[in-house]
């Protein structure tokens, strides 16, 4: 278990992480995005982001829940497009399911994914194999849950390794799926050999998180 100030401060490292690979890769998601997209997916993100690190510091930090809670705000009111309700959901769903913690462990990590995925999943009415970035959320959370053991240092940074890599494998793998939600849906059979560029944007943001927890 991790102390209130210890668990404040890794929560916090993780949001900065989260929005600026958001911020640096707005580019990259972007040009994504238009392939059969509106390509306006990286610019939304980045926008709502940039928000996030501009406030962060005068942020509540009661408890890591409240913390979540507002940043989960601060994304659904500044990101454009579908971007801000889904990850703004996902903010403010994981946020609920820790609560007023004051300790938080691996598995409460775990939890949390569980809960944002269920959020993004409701909010978005899209499942698994819909080519969404449900598509390797899915698989880094379950990767992550099943490597954390006994909850070592050691096993937890070898789960999160593994969930990183599941994520990737899984974004790179959305390129053989049909579209089914948002703008790329329109085009139907015409998405396959393309990539989700929300998925790849988790498998992005979940190796810069696992590169800033390790420092």
């Amino acid at each position: 278990m991790t102390s209130t100030s210890s668990a404040q401060q890794v929560t916090e490292n993780i949001v900065r992480a989260i929005a600026q690979c958001a911020v640096d890769n707005e580019a990259r998601f972007s040009e994504l995005d238009s392939v059969v997209g509106d390509g306006d997916f990286g610019f939304s993100l980045a926008r709502g982001f940039e928000k996030v690190l501009t406030e962060l510091d005068g942020l509540d930090r009661s408890n890591t829940g409240t913390f979540l809670k507002k940043v989960g705000l601060i994304i659904t009111s500044r990101c454009g497009g579908t971007s801000g309700p889904l990850w703004g959901t996902a903010f403010l769903r994981a946020g609920a399911a820790l609560g007023e913690r004051s300790d938080l462990s691996p598995r409460d990590a775990v939890a949390a994914l569980r809960a944002a995925f269920g959020g993004i999943a409701q909010r978005g009415g899209a499942s698994l194999g819909d080519k969404t970035l449900l598509d390797a959320l899915g698989p880094f959370t379950d990767a992550l849950e099943a490597g954390l053991g006994s909850g070592s240092p050691a096993e937890v940074t070898q789960a999160l390794d593994d969930a990183v890599a599941a994520a990737e494998h899984a974004a790179e793998a959305t390129s053989g799926l049909v579209a089914k939600r948002g703008r790329a849906a329109y085009t139907g059979e015409r998405s396959i050999g393309t990539l989700d560029p929300g998925a790849v944007a988790v498998s992005v943001i979940a190796r810069a998180v696992a590169s800033t927890l390790r420092r």
